[in-house]
Order: structure tokens, then C-alpha cells, then sequence
């Protein structure tokens, strides 16, 4: 596959130390390229956005505007997809463009008349932009729905549906997701199907710590003293969320929220914070957490037991990616939850005794 990319991708395959492909982006490659619709089910952290922008990227000319759209879910997502597209997309002579639903609408419509290749983008922004006529549907050749399984969802499907219904006859479709729970109803008839699933991620440890409901908080302060040590932790609910946060940050934890109302900048210089390692525990709720992607995670913790498998497998797949090992710790206080626990996934107990975690 790597031996098709022009040189001016050899070298940023060198640059940025790319050995071998993942398994997603070794199978897609060459339907994506002959033009197929695809549809790709690969756990989060093996490399899915290089999946669907390797082949697609090679097929664009440019020059000609508006022939690649690639839709997410959330506006974190969007903005991760844009910076890796940037960096394949510009050596070819391309532009991507980014269009969000809390940004200025006058400057994107003024950047679309430059003529970007490449249109990366929110589902409702995207819309209003279609109707507003400036982006134009007829030009588009390649659609990507990004974590499809939530653009599939409620809150944005009808956008989704809507955009479908402007493009051309003979458009390609690309759908990637990390969880294969969707409506297949909604998928073109003749999508190619690889489902890399099963290669799940056994560089990831999964533990547990037996705690009362009410000692929670205090043993995750606790973790906020372990030196260089780093976690996103999740809550099931955002009430939960932010009440811990207040009691931590009281007891003066190195603790930082993101909240779902905290803007996009603000959000951006914590997540920077965090990657930087100057906070200890990054709180979040799953939706918050919706494609943050922090290389070399060390370790998430689950504050309350993940409502499903799906959810499970989304949190753990943000520690251990690429390869790395990573580390799974869930708070457990009743026999019950501990039997869901382990359908999810193999756990060990663990214990944390003088800023040490052991196995129990």
C-alpha cells in the first residue's frame, strides 16, 4: 500500500515514523481507492482517519472544488480530522476546510470561494451551507461519515439525511466507526463491509479497585498524588461530574472538568494542559469525550461503571493506542456491577497502597 504513495508522502511516512499500516487501513485502502462504498468497523486508536484520507486524498484533483466531504459527529473530531488531513493534503496540493457550527459563517463562506478540494465539517453547519447554496452537492464525488454510529443518531440524523438527498447519483459513500451497533438500514446497499473488531486491543490492562460509593472521591485523589501519573475519568452523568469536581478541587486535587458548556477554545488549552501533563485527572462524561485523542495515554478510570459494553470499549479505547500499553481502572462498590464488569471485559483487582497500584 505504502509503496503507491507519491514521494512527497514517503517522506512524511519517515518524518513521522510510520513502519507498517494497521490492519483497517492495509484492507481499506484498495477498495476505498477502486471507488467502492465501504463501510469500516475498527476499535478507536487503530488509525481510521488514515484509513479513509490515504486513498481517498489520492484520487482528488486539485484545483477542483469541493470534491471530498468528510462529516463527524462533534466539533473535537472534526477539528482532529481536519489537522491529520492538513498534513496528507497539503504536500499533494490540496486544501481542507473546516466548517463548524460555532464559528464565524461569513469567514467560512468567504474560505469556500477559494475553492477548497476538501470540506470537513459539523452535519448542521454543512446543511446550512448546502441550502445557503455555497456548498454545492452536485460537485462532491466522495462522502465519509465519521463515527457513523452516532451520526446515525437521533440528534443529527435528519442533517445527515438531508445532505444525502442533494448529492449526485454516482457518489462514493465511506463509513468508518469504531462500534458495529447501527442501523444497517441506513447503509448503501452495495457497501464492501471489513470489520476489523475482533483484532482487539491486548496491549491494554483492565483492573478494578473495590471502594464504597462514598470513598470514591477520596481514592481518586488519591491517584491525583501518584507522580507522572495521567487519567481521563468518566462519569456517567454530568450532575455527577461536576459535584466531584468541586469536592476535589476544594481538597485542592490537580483536577480539571471538561463540561460539556466549556467553549471550544477554553476546551482546546485544557486538553493541551493535559497533554502536556500539567493536570493530573482530566474529568469527562462519554459524550465529552467524543474524540479526544491524547497520544501515549497512560490510564482511564471509570469513576461509575460504563452503562454498556459499547461505552466500555469506547473509554478503554482511549488508552493503549497504536500499540502502546495502556491501563483501565473501574471503581467497583457492589457484587452486581462487578459481574457486568467482567462480561465487559478481563479484569484483575488492583489496589492502591502508598501511591503504588498492585495486583491483588
Amino acid at each position: 500500500m505504502h509503496q503507491h504513495f507519491p514521494n512527497s508522502w514517503q517522506d512524511q511516512l519517515q518524518q513521522l515514523n510510520f513502519s507498517e499500516a494497521t490492519s483497517i487501513q492495509e484492507k481499506a485502502f484498495r477498495p476505498i481507492f477502486e471507488g467502492k462504498n465501504l463501510l469500516g468497523i475498527s476499535p478507536t486508536g487503530t488509525g481510521k482517519t488514515l484509513a479513509y484520507l490515504w486513498p481517498t486524498l489520492l484520487k482528488l484533483t486539485p484545483k477542483k472544488a469541493q470534491q471530498l466531504l468528510i462529516l463527524s459527529p462533534n466539533t473535537e473530531l472534526a477539528g482532529q480530522i481536519f489537522d491529520v488531513c492538513k498534513t496528507w493534503a497539503e504536500p499533494l496540493g490540496l486544501t481542507p476546510q473546516l466548517f463548524l457550527s460555532g464559528s464565524s459563517q461569513k469567514r467560512q463562506i468567504e474560505r469556500l470561494k477559494k475553492g477548497p478540494e476538501i470540506l470537513i465539517g459539523t452535519p448542521g453547519r454543512i446543511f446550512e451551507l448546502i441550502k445557503l447554496k455555497k456548498i454545492k452537492m452536485m460537485n462532491v464525488d466522495i462522502i465519509v461519515l465519521d463515527e457513523f454510529d452516532e451520526l446515525f443518531s437521533d440528534s443529527q440524523f435528519h442533517f445527515v439525511d438531508k445532505i444525502l438527498h442533494y448529492v449526485a447519483r454516482n457518489h462514493q459513500l465511506i463509513y468508518m466507526s469504531a462500534t458495529a451497533k447501527f442501523d444497517r438500514q441506513k447503509i448503501a446497499e452495495n457497501s464492501v463491509i471489513i470489520d476489523v473488531t475482533d483484532h482487539s486491543l491486548d496491549n491494554i490492562q483492565h483492573g478494578y479497585i473495590l471502594v464504597d460509593k462514598r470513598d470514591r472521591l477520596e481514592l481518586l485523589r488519591k491517584f491525583t498524588n501518584i507522580p507522572d501519573f495521567r487519567a481521563l475519568t468518566f462519569f456517567n452523568s454530568l450532575s455527577d461530574l461536576g459535584a466531584s469536581e468541586d469536592k476535589l478541587a476544594y481538597r485542592q486535587a490537580n483536577i480539571v472538568s471538561l463540561a460539556s458548556d466549556v467553549n471550544v477554545k477554553f476546551r482546546k488549552i485544557i486538553i493541551e494542559r493535559f497533554k502536556e501533563k500539567e493536570i493530573t485527572l482530566l474529568l469527562a462524561t462519554d459524550l465529552v469525550a467524543r474524540g479526544i485523542d491524547i497520544d501515549n495515554l497512560e490510564c482511564v478510570i471509570n469513576f461509575d461503571l460504563p452503562r454498556n459494553q459499547e461505552a466500555y470499549t469506547h473509554r478503554a479505547g482511549r488508552t493503549g493506542r497504536m500499540g502502546k500499553e495502556g491501563l483501565v481502572i473501574t471503581f467497583i462498590s457492589n457484587p452486581n456491577d462487578l459481574k457486568t464488569l467482567k462480561q465487559y471485559a478481563p479484569v484483575s483487582e488492583l489496589v492502591l497502597k502508598n501511591q503504588q497500584l498492585y495486583k491483588v
